[in-house]
């Protein structure tokens, strides 16, 4: 069964400190950002998707994700455009875009406009903000929708 957010009910501040890490929480909640290159995602290589830590909605996958070399897990594009947010973030001297998730209002990151093709977008995101499923954890943990994107990965592993 698919991610279905009308489920979903975001959990109160007293239970996110509770569910999430003081890192996962001050990111998610407080727009806070962890330090580069020693956070869980910024060197994985596996196949498999990003979703909100605080709701599970799909975010990213790994298909779309590259090295920018800042640190951070980086993305060209949204698994699930529905499940992102942008707004302005002025709080630095010039405004960026802040990327949120829909339904949990989770702080993921902030976008830029100097990645690479097909899109030139940079999702920069925060590991703290997110949780990898695995390609072959993705029926189990339901997100089997969408497996058959690393099928071929699975047949020919020396992409």
């Amino acid at each position: 069964m698919p991610w279905d957010s009308s489920g979903f009910r975001k959990p109160s501040e007293p239970d996110l400190r509770g569910k999430l890490s003081r890192q996962q929480f001050e990111v998610t909640q407080k727009e806070g950002t962890e330090p580069p290159f020693r956070n869980e995602y910024w060197d994985n290589h596996r196949d498999g998707i990003y979703v909100d830590v605080v709701s599970g909605e799909p975010l990213f996958s790994s298909l779309d994700k590259f090295d920018s070399g800042t640190g951070w897990p980086s993305f060209t594009r949204p698994l699930e455009t529905r499940n992102i947010v942008t707004k302005t973030d002025d709080k630095l001297s010039l405004p960026r875009t802040e990327v949120r998730s829909r339904h949990a209002d989770s702080h993921l990151g902030h976008l830029f406009d100097d990645g690479p093709a097909p899109t030139g977008l940079r999702y920069c995101m925060n590991s703290s903000s997110l949780r990898f499923v695995p390609a072959e954890d993705l029926e189990k943990e339901g997100y089997g929708e969408y497996a058959g994107l690393f099928a071929a990965n699975r047949k020919n592993p020396s992409r």
